[in-house]
C-alpha cells in the first residue's frame, strides 16, 4: 500500500477520534446509546403495552446508559393520554408512520427496536408498518410476539418484508427461532432467543399476600389476562365441581378486564356466559372476579397469593404469555394447555399439562397437586428455579447486548483514508474486451458480461490513476477505449450498453444515460487522457457522437453530457458545439429548478434518483465556463439542497436510497450505493473550485468517508489494500458483492479527493478542520 507523497500531510483531517462501541471502553464512561422503542405503551390496556413498559423500567434500572425514545401505537377511539413518549403513531394513519420516521432519522437514534403482533397496525393484516420500517435509517431490532407457521399470503408477505429490513430478530422462544430458519429462511445469526422477561422476588409468600387480599385459609387458583374466548376459562369453571367437592376451600380467581376490541363488538356477552356457566354449574361462590386491568405491580402482588397458576389456552401456536413468565418466576404450580411458550418454559416438572378443552384433565391435575402439598411445593420450587432464567437482570442484560451488537460501529482505529488504493481489484474484473459488470462476492460474475457505463468509468480512472504506471495505464485505457470505439453504432447514431460475454451487443441502442455517460467520458479524456493519441481518440469520436447525443433531453443526460463537454472545452476552449452543448444544458437545467421547485423542495425534479448531484454540478460547470453568475447560484443552492438531504442526524453521509428513485417529493435511505458517494464528492469539488468555502470541502470529506465507516451501518466498504468496493449498504448491512461500478465509484472518489486536498493553498482548510477535531468542535455546521 503506497500512500501518496502530496497529500501525506493532510491525512488527519480525515483521521476522526473515535471511542470503542463496547460498553467496557477501557478509561472511559460507559458508552451511550438513544434507542427509539415503538409498540403499544401503557396506559393502554394490551399484553404487548405491558412488555414496552417493562423494556422500560427494567432497561433504566439495569442499563441506564441505553437511553430510549417511546413512540406509541395509539388507537385514537381509545382516547388515551401517554406520558413520557417521544412520540405517538396512529395506528390506522399512512402518514403518521411516514412522520413517525421522519422524527425517529431526524433524532439520530441508534437503532429502532419494533415490537411487532399483526393486530396492533393498521391495514390489512397491519401492513401500513410497512411505511415506517421503509423509512427507517438506524438498524431495525425486531421483536416477533408471534411467528406464524400458516401465515395468509398477505402475512406472510408483510414479515418477509420485516425480517428483510431487520438487522437482528428477537423472539421469546426456541420454537420460535426454528420457524423462522425452516419457515422463513433466516439464519440463527441474525435471530436471538430472549425469554420474556420477569420479577425477581422471595420465595413462597403466598400466606401472606392472602392475608392481604381476605384469602386466608384457601387453595387459591387464578387466572390472569384479558378476557377473551382464546383464554379458555369456561374449561377451567367446568372443572371446579369435581375440585371444590374434594377441597371446599378452593377459590378460582379470574382476574382482568374483558379485552377492548371484544366489549366493542360484544360488550360483556363472553363474561355474562361465564357467570352464567358458573351459576348453573353450582360454582358462583368458588369464582372470584376481578374486572379490571391491574398493572404490573398489583399483577405480582396477586400472583404471590394462588398456589396453582392455570392457562388453558385453546391455541396451541401462542408463541408468548407474559403471565405465565411472571408465575414461573414468582415459583408457582403451572397447569397449562401445551401451547408453544408453555411446553418450552414447563419442561422437566416445572408445571403439568392438560389437552385444550379437557376440563376433567383439569379437574384430575389440579386436584392431585392439592391432594399432596408435597408435590405441589416440589414442583412450586421447581418453578422458581426456571424462573431465575428469566429474571430482569437477565433479560435486561440480553437486550442490552442485542442492542450494542445491532449499533453501528465506528472502527477505534483510524482508517488511513488518504492511502493510495492498491489496483488488484479493479485489474481483476477486466479481461481483453473490457470491464466486467457484476461480481459474486469478489469473484468476477461473466454471465452478465459487460456495459458501456463501465467502461467508460474505466477509462476516466486510467487516465488519473497515479497508482497505475504509463505502459499499464496505456495498454487498459487501449482497452476501454477500444470498447467505446466498438459500442459507437454510426447507423442508430447512438452508444449500445450491454455486451453479453460472447462479445455479441445486446441491443442496437443503449439508454440514454448511457450515452450521456460515453460522451462524459469521452470529453474527459479528450482533456486528461495519458497521451496525445487517446487524446486525438477521444476528440475525434466525441466531434462525431455530440450532435447526436446532445438531442437527448433526459435531465441526467443533459448532465453528462455537459460535463464531457466542459472537458472538451478544457482542451479546446473555442469549440463551439461544446459550447452550445452547456448553454443549452444550463438553460434547460434551469427550467427543471423553477418549475419543479416548492419550499421545501429545491431540486430539478419531483422525484431524486441517481446520481443526483451530477445535475447541480453540470449547472455549477455551465456557469463558470460560460460567465452565467444565475446559473451558478442555481447549481450552488441545489447541491446545497441535494447536501442536506444525504447527511444524517449525526452528520455522517446518507446518500439517496435506490428505494427513493420513483417515489414523489420523498427520500428513503437505502439502499445506498457507492456512486452517490462519487457523485457528491466531484460536485462538492466543482463547488469548491468556484467558492473556495470551507463547506464543500466539508461535504467531500464526509462523503468519502461513507466508505470507510462514516455510514448509518457503520460498516467498511472499501479495501484499501486491493481497492475492491462493496456494492452499497442495505438495512442489515454491507452488500458483500465487489461489482464494477462500485469499484470504480470508490477507485474516482479516491482521487477526486486527493485532487481537492490539492487544490487548498498551503493546506489551510485542513489546518481549520485540524484544529476543530482538537477542539472537539463539529465542522457538520459550517456554511
Amino acid at each position: 500500500m503506497t500512500e501518496n507523497p502530496v497529500v501525506s500531510d493532510v491525512v488527519s483531517l480525515f483521521q476522526k477520534e473515535r471511542k470503542s462501541a463496547d460498553p467496557a471502553n477501557e478509561g472511559g464512561d460507559p458508552v451511550h446509546r438513544r434507542v427509539a422503542l415503538i409498540g403499544t405503551y401503557t396506559p393502554r390496556q394490551c399484553g404487548i403495552a405491558t412488555f414496552t413498559g417493562d423494556i422500560v423500567e427494567q432497561l433504566a434500572r439495569f442499563h441506564p446508559e441505553i437511553a430510549l425514545d417511546i413512540y406509541a401505537m395509539d388507537d385514537l377511539a381509545q382516547g388515551l393520554s401517554y406520558d413520557d413518549v417521544a412520540g405517538t403513531i396512529a395506528a390506522h394513519d399512512a402518514a403518521s408512520y411516514a412522520r413517525a420516521a421522519r422524527r425517529i432519522n431526524e433524532s439520530g437514534v441508534d437503532a429502532v427496536w419494533l415490537q411487532h403482533e399483526y393486530g396492533i397496525f393498521g391495514g390489512t393484516s397491519g401492513e401500513m408498518v410497512l411505511d415506517l420500517v421503509d423509512r427507517l435509517a438506524a438498524p431495525l431490532v425486531l421483536t416477533l410476539h408471534t411467528v406464524l407457521a400458516d401465515p395468509s399470503e398477505r402475512q406472510r408477505e408483510i414479515l418477509d418484508h420485516l425480517l428483510n429490513r431487520a438487522s437482528r430478530v428477537m423472539v421469546m422462544s426456541r420454537h420460535s427461532a426454528n420457524l423462522l430458519a425452516e419457515t422463513y429462511g433466516v439464519g440463527s445469526d441474525r435471530v436471538a432467543v430472549i425469554e420474556h422477561g420477569a420479577p425477581d422476588r422471595p420465595f413462597g409468600r403466598q400466606a401472606e399476600f392472602k392475608a392481604r387480599m381476605g384469602l386466608e385459609g384457601r387453595r387459591v387458583l387464578t387466572s390472569f389476562g384479558l378476557l377473551g374466548p382464546g383464554k379458555g376459562l369456561e374449561n377451567v369453571i367446568e372443572a371446579l365441581p369435581s375440585i371444590v367437592a374434594r377441597h371446599p376451600e378452593t377459590v378460582y380467581r379470574i382476574v382482568g378486564a374483558t379485552h377492548p376490541n371484544l366489549v366493542a363488538q360484544e360488550g360483556e356477552s363472553y363474561r355474562d356466559g361465564l357467570k352464567a356457566l358458573a351459576e348453573r354449574l353450582g360454582v358462583t361462590d368458588h369464582v372470584v372476579w376481578d374486572n379490571r386491568f391491574v398493572d404490573t405491580d398489583e399483577l405480582l402482588d396477586q400472583l404471590e397469593s394462588c398456589d396453582i397458576y392455570i392457562t388453558a389456552y385453546p391455541n396451541m401456536q401462542q408463541s408468548t404469555s407474559g403471565t405465565l413468565s411472571y408465575a414461573v418466576a414468582l415459583g408457582k404450580a403451572v397447569v397449562s394447555t401445551p401451547y408453544l411458550h408453555a411446553r418450552e418454559l414447563l419442561s422437566e416438572g416445572v408445571g403439568e399439562f392438560v389437552a385444550p378443552g379437557d376440563s376433567a384433565g383439569i379437574a384430575r391435575t389440579v386436584n392431585g397437586l392439592l391432594d399432596e402439598p408435597e408435590r405441589l411445593e416440589a414442583m412450586q420450587r421447581r418453578a422458581y428455579a426456571r424462573g431465575r432464567k428469566t429474571v430482569w437482570p437477565r433479560f435486561a442484560d440480553a437486550t442490552a447486548n442485542l442492542l450494542n451488537r445491532v449499533v453501528a460501529r465506528q472502527a477505534a482505529t483510524p482508517v488511513p483514508l488518504l492511502a493510495m488504493p492498491g489496483m488488484s481489484g479493479f485489474t481483476a474484473m477486466c479481461d481483453d474486451t473490457g470491464m466486467y459488470q457484476h461480481a459474486v462476492g469478489r469473484v468476477p460474475d461473466r454471465r452478465h458480461g459487460y456495459c458501456v457505463d463501465d467502461n467508460a468509468r474505466a477509462l476516466m480512472l486510467v487516465n488519473v490513476a497515479e497508482a497505475m504506471g504509463d505502459d499499464e495505464a496505456a495498454r487498459m485505457a487501449s482497452g476501454f477505449a477500444s470498447f467505446l470505439q466498438q459500442a459507437w453504432n454510426p447507423d442508430r447514431r447512438r452508444f449500445r450498453n450491454f455486451m453479453g460475454f460472447d462479445r455479441r451487443w445486446c441491443e442496437e441502442e443503449g439508454s440514454d444515460d448511457s450515452n450521456g455517460r460515453s460522451l462524459w467520458a469521452l470529453g474527459q479524456t479528450c482533456a486528461r487522457g495519458r497521451d496525445e493519441d487517446l487524446r486525438w481518440w477521444a476528440k475525434t469520436l466525441f466531434d462525431e457522437a455530440l450532435p447526436a447525443v446532445a438531442e437527448l433531453d433526459s435531465p441526467r443526460t443533459v448532465a453528462f453530457t455537459m460535463l464531457g463537454a466542459a472537458g472538451r472545452l478544457a482542451q479546446e476552449p473555442d469549440h463551439e458545439q461544446a459550447r452550445a452543448v452547456l448553454e443549452n444544458g444550463g438553460a434547460f437545467l434551469c427550467r427543471l429548478i423553477a418549475a419543479a421547485r416548492r419550499p421545501d423542495w429545491a431540486w430539478f425534479e419531483a422525484v431524486v434518483g441517481y446520481d443526483n448531484p451530477r445535475l447541480s454540478q453540470a449547472l455549477i460547470e455551465a456557469g463558470r465556463i460560460c460567465g452565467r453568475d444565475e446559473w451558478l447560484e442555481a447549481g450552488l443552492s441545489s447541491l446545497a439542497w441535494i447536501n442536506e438531504q444525504q447527511r444524517s442526524a449525526t452528520g455522517n453521509f446518507r446518500p439517496v436510497g435506490s428505494d427513493s428513485f420513483n417515489l414523489a417529493h420523498e427520500i428513503l435511505p437505502f439502499d445506498q450505493q457507492p456512486l452517490e458517494a462519487l457523485a457528491a464528492i466531484e460536485a462538492a469539488a466543482a463547488a469548491f473550485a468556484v467558492t473556495g468555502e470551507a463547506r464543500w470541502f466539508e461535504h467531500a470529506r464526509i462523503a468519502y468517508c461513507w466508505f470507510f465507516g462514516g455510514n448509518d451501518r457503520g460498516v467498511h466498504l472499501a479495501d484499501i489494500r486491493t481497492g475492491h468496493c462493496r456494492d452499497g449498504i442495505t438495512p442489515r448491512g454491507a452488500n458483500r458483492n465487489c461489482g464494477a461500478e462500485s469499484i470504480l465509484a470508490f477507485q474516482l472518489s479516491y482521487y477526486a479527493m486527493t485532487a481537492l486536498a490539492r487544490s487548498q493553498p498551503g493546506n489551510s482548510t485542513g489546518d481549520l478542520f485540524e484544529n476543530q477535531r482538537l477542539s472537539g468542535k463539529s465542522t457538520k455546521h459550517i456554511r
